[in-house]
């Protein structure tokens, strides 16, 4: 399937590709994968919607987009994912603003933070990387139908392997907190996610998961020396090659999110967790999934656990 591999950027993925007309939604847009996602989308003539939490950083990615894209066609809007209300209130107007959603890419993110919660009382990770984009993909669904089949990117990581999702304790209100233990759920609340929305659009919607590679960002402002070098030890032990953890450049780190979002290929894959360009197999390494991903009975009580912890939050 196609021709890319790890090593291949984002430019490379859409090159010759015209994205003229086309809307895509990015959250996490004002650094890192996000921005430089939503550089590579625009210089093919799509409109980017960039979603950030602080409005002057995102303007400031914005600025460095244009300085690469002249004709950069981009909007800024704020979304706070760690809060409901934030979200809901988006999802209320988007629709004076756009006719439609080509293609939404869930890539913002929190990773290793301390022990903390979102402002709707949810362990912080779990409520930012997976509830708060639960909410907007599900309350942004009406301009999603709206185009041709659509597109749901989600951003997920090779940490899912750490830990299943717990759908008895998602807030750590009875297990001790372990920030590498609430990523890896986060992350596997992810895929999960993903897997659940093909299976209930059917045709009518293209969801996909994507592992982006290891790459430095800001996400992982949060993590220790000592948080590092866990990280590795985790990495070697679980690579067939014992190479560990290798690094991915900002550009490549961005490839596989769009692909994801523009692959014609991709389209008999509806469901499926994305790795390198490709889509990915079960086993260890960078790239494998773990056992406990595609488990429908999971999936499903995901979203229902979901829908219930996001329900009768409104715009104010």
């Amino acid at each position: 399937m196609g021709s890319f591999r790890r090593e291949s950027t984002a430019e490379e993925v859409v090159a010759g590709l015209d994205l003229s007309g086309q809307v895509f939604m990015i959250t996490g847009t004002s650094s890192g994968l996000g921005e430089e996602s939503a550089r590579v989308l625009a210089a093919r003539g799509a409109h980017v919607a960039m979603l950030a939490r602080n409005p002057e950083k995102n303007a400031e990615a914005a600025a460095r987009i244009h300085t690469s894209v002249d004709d950069a066609d981009v909007s800024l809007h704020s979304v706070d994912l760690s809060n409901l209300e934030s979200v809901a209130r988006f999802a209320a107007t988007a629709g004076d603003t756009f006719e439609r959603i080509d293609v939404l890419i869930n890539n913002a993110g929190v990773m290793c933070c301390p022990f903390g919660h979102t402002a709707d009382g949810f362990e912080m990770q779990f409520g930012t990387n997976h509830l708060g984009h639960f909410a907007l993909t599900t309350q942004l669904m009406p301009l999603l139908n709206q185009a041709d089949r659509p597109r749901v990117v989600t951003l997920s990581s090779g940490g899912h392997r750490i830990s299943d999702v717990d759908l008895d304790d998602h807030s750590f209100e009875r297990t001790p907190y372990d920030p590498w233990v609430a990523y890896g759920r986060s992350k596997s609340a992810n895929i999960h996610f993903a897997a659940e929305l093909a299976r209930r659009s059917g045709d009518q919607l293209l969801s996909l998961s994507v592992h982006p590679g290891a790459i430095p960002t800001r996400l992982g402002r949060h993590m220790t020396s000592e948080m590092m070098e866990a990280m590795r030890e985790r990495a070697k032990a679980s690579s067939p090659s014992g190479q560990g953890l290798q690094m991915k450049s900002l550009e490549s780190g961005a490839a596989t999110q769009v692909w994801a979002a523009t692959a014609p290929e991709l389209a008999d894959h509806n469901g499926a967790y994305l790795a390198d360009c490709a889509v990915a197999e079960p086993g260890t390494g960078e790239t494998g999934y773990a056992p406990h991903i595609y488990n429908p009975a999971t999936e499903a009580a995901l979203w229902d656990l979901s829908e219930r912890l996001v329900g009768g939050v409104s715009p104010k």
